[in-house]
């Protein structure tokens, strides 16, 4: 459940030994991110039911509590259906309507615990991350990230129905966490967002490191994911808005003078919608 932040327990930083965590494909390009331990799971933004029970089968797990970071049906829609075939469990997401699945109402601050994954609970502190949508949260502990769609490696979420500053912050907060925290975000978007990043900064070797390793990690069948902050900071050009390189490259997309990293952000957000 959520604590009050006057007498919150610090977040551990590293995952405690016997927890694992394991894609579930959805749709087209979604992952449902199943955290296991033991014979317990937690999913993270279900948008199918019907995958997430079969991955629930296979691996003779029970179904104890559901992490949800945004309103959006591609991230909520199997709620319901986990609930009827499995009876009901603590389902935490944003302290907004449209988000009807949620039974726990979650806030910046907030400490989630999810029971029977580890000994006395594993524990998460939301952030609220408006951007992609006004209320977007993110989950961060145990050297983890859900970041759902505000954060994608190399990229970041369209913003739905935030503005430049609301998400150019949310970025910047998401930045700021420990290097090492590996990123879990909602989608498979990593080599278009590469191919971006190339357009942008050609000459960050870094990013051509991070491809081939993403091209690995594909051609081998596995997710591109997860990311780690260093490597986003390195390559991810919404990170980087501060960078010369990157705001000279919106600039000159732009054709004008940008005046400030909030701006050089709208500059490519606006560049990507179209690449």
């Amino acid at each position: 459940m959520p604590a009050s932040s006057a007498a919150r327990p610090a977040v551990p930083t590293t995952l405690p030994d016997g927890v694992t965590i394991e894609p579930i494909d959805a749709f087209k390009d979604n992952y449902i991110w199943c955290i296991r331990a033991g014979g317990n799971a937690v999913v993270v933004d279900p948008g199918e039911a019907a995958p997430v029970l079969a991955a629930l089968r296979a691996g003779g797990l029970r179904l104890t509590g559901i992490l949800l970071t945004h309103h959006h049906a591609d991230h909520v829609g199997g709620v319901a259906g986990l609930v009827h075939a499995l009876g009901p469990v603590p389902v935490y997401g944003p302290a907004d309507d449209r988000v009807t699945e949620a039974t726990v109402r979650v806030r910046d601050g907030d400490r989630v615990v999810l029971e029977g994954l580890c000994d006395g609970g594993l524990a998460f502190e939301v952030l609220e991350v408006p951007g992609h949508t006004t209320s977007h949260v993110a989950f961060h502990g145990n050297g983890l990230l859900f970041s759902g769609d505000t954060l994608f490696s190399v990229g970041c979420g369209r913003m739905f129905e935030g503005t430049p500053p609301q998400m150019s912050a949310s970025l910047d907060r998401l930045a700021a966490l420990p290097p090492e925290t590996l990123v879990f975000c909602g989608h498979e978007y990593t080599a278009a967002n590469i191919a971006f990043a190339r357009a942008v900064e050609p000459g960050n070797g870094a990013i051509g490191e991070w491809a081939s390793e993403v091209e690995a990690r594909r051609m081998s069948g596995r997710p591109s994911l997860p990311s780690t902050l260093r490597t986003e900071r390195a390559t991810n050009p919404f990170l980087r808005c501060a960078e010369p390189a990157v705001a000279g490259a919106a600039a000159a997309h732009a054709g004008r003078a940008l005046s400030g990293p909030v701006e050089v952000f709208a500059e490519l957000r606006a560049w990507k919608n179209v690449f």
